[in-house]
């Protein structure tokens, strides 16, 4: 009896080429997936990085937002306090003068 149990040990059946090329394949899916998943994480950690660095900017953006306000405010002021206003009253007048005259040259060409 010891003899058939030698004879029935199961070797290994030889794969067909198939299942080879599947197993390689495979195997390169697998090398293939962990280097995406290096890749993404070294791009997870610049990210942060520029993130990181954006954010210390923060501080500045707001003076300068600030200063460019305030700026953005000095004409209108300067134009309200000086004689800017009469210079643009003098300009309509010009302009409905300039209308009317038409008026007049359209009344007398007919």
């Amino acid at each position: 009896m010891a003899s058939r149990s030698t004879t029935q040990t199961s070797q290994p059946a030889p794969k067909s080429p198939f299942f080879q090329q599947r197993d390689a394949l495979v195997g390169e899916i697998a090398i293939s997936l962990e280097n995406v998943l290096q890749n993404m994480n070294k791009l997870n950690r610049s990210l942060e990085g520029v993130i990181a660095v954006g954010n210390e900017f923060g501080a500045v953006e707001a003076l300068w937002s600030q200063f460019e306000g305030v700026m953005a405010q000095e004409p209108e002021e300067d134009g309200k306090e000086g004689g800017v206003e009469g210079s643009g009253e003098e300009e309509e007048d010009v302009e409905s003068g300039g209308e009317a005259e038409k008026g007049d040259e359209k009344a007398r060409g007919r």
